[in-house]
Formats: C-alpha cells, structure tokens, sequence
C-alpha cells in the first residue's frame, strides 16, 4: 500500500456553500447519494464509535492498533469498518511503516450538521 494522504478536508465554511439544509430546501440526486452514504456509513454501532474515538484523541489523529482492542472484533473487521467511514468522506488515513493512523475530516462532520439543522424562525408546533 502507498504512503497517501485520503479524504483531505474542504476549505473552512465549504458545507453552508455546497449544500443547502435538508429542512429548508429539497436536495439535488448527487447531493442525496453522497449524504446517504455518509450517514448509511455512521448507521452501524461499531463505526460510531470509531468516528467517535479518532474525534476525541488528543492531537486529533489515532492510530489502528489503539482502535482495535476497544472491540471485541478482529482487526480485519475493524479495519473493514474504518475503511467504510474514509470512503464515505469521516475520516482521513494516513500510513506511517506498519501503521495507519486516522484522524477526523471535521468538513464532513460540520456538512452532516449543516445539513439537518433547521433554518431560524418561529418555532413549530408541537402536537
């Protein structure tokens, strides 16, 4: 495998540029599949979980064979796992000797919230 960087991160405000909100306006095909991937990605406990460690790590990278004893899990499917959230565009990886280290692409993260939080305004009733 080659030494390379994947998923690098969008400038800074891209996900209010790019894509409206799903609650204020209806979404483009492309925009729905590349969405639905992202959250198909976090609908699994275990990959939950690993986005939510790597965000957490202090200095904000972490590496695989810290990850894998978390889980009662083989490292083949725990890799498996990250490998499903860096295609959906979460996390980025990067190889140093052995080791794959993986950090959060914020971007992404900050798109998913962009995308479901409604615009201001009165509030709706609740029935």
């Amino acid at each position: 495998m080659s030494n390379q960087e994947v998923g690098a991160p969008g400038p800074r405000g891209a996900a209010e540029d790019c894509c409206p909100g799903l609650l204020t306006s209806s979404l483009n095909e492309e925009e729905s599949v590349e969405l639905a991937r992202a959250f198909k990605a976090l609908a699994d406990p275990v990959r939950l979980r690993l986005l939510s460690m790597i965000a957490t790590q202090d200095g904000g990278e972490v590496c695989v064979c810290d990850l894998t004893p978390a889980f009662d899990l083989s490292q083949p499917t725990v890799s498996h796992h990250l490998k499903l959230l860096r295609e959906a565009g979460l996390i980025a990886a990067e190889r140093r000797g052995t080791w794959v280290y993986y950090r959060l692409l914020p971007g992404a993260t900050d798109r998913l919230a962009t995308v479901l939080t409604r615009a201001p305004g009165p509030e709706t009733a609740q029935t």
